[in-house]
């Protein structure tokens, strides 16, 4: 069971790993936003917008609704936005 679980620790990991990625959690840790919202404040195209918040969507890091024609995106589990917050304190000592 430990052995199933750090190999998903490490394959979740690996979402966290792309500078994008964690802009877009960066800017979601105020809030839900839509995606026309998120593709701008991260200077993104649309596709290349959707793909990320795709694959953090696949891996449960995100959530959406609907209201309307928009989609809005927020962080599924409040520990995301802690654990993130955490490793950029960490990270920040470190330099």
């Amino acid at each position: 069971m430990k052995k199933e679980m750090l190999e998903f620790h490490a394959d979740f990991c690996k979402t966290f790993a792309h500078p994008k990625r964690l802009e877009i959690l960066d800017i979601l840790k105020c809030g839900e936003m839509t995606f026309a919202a998120i593709q701008k404040k991260i200077g993104a195209s649309k596709p290349y917008t959707s793909q990320q918040l795709s694959v953090l969507r696949t891996k449960g890091i995100l959530k959406t609704r609907r209201d309307g024609q928009d989609t809005y995106y927020g962080i599924a589990n409040k520990k995301i936005s802690q654990a993130c917050t955490l490793m950029q304190e960490a990270l920040a000592q470190l330099l």
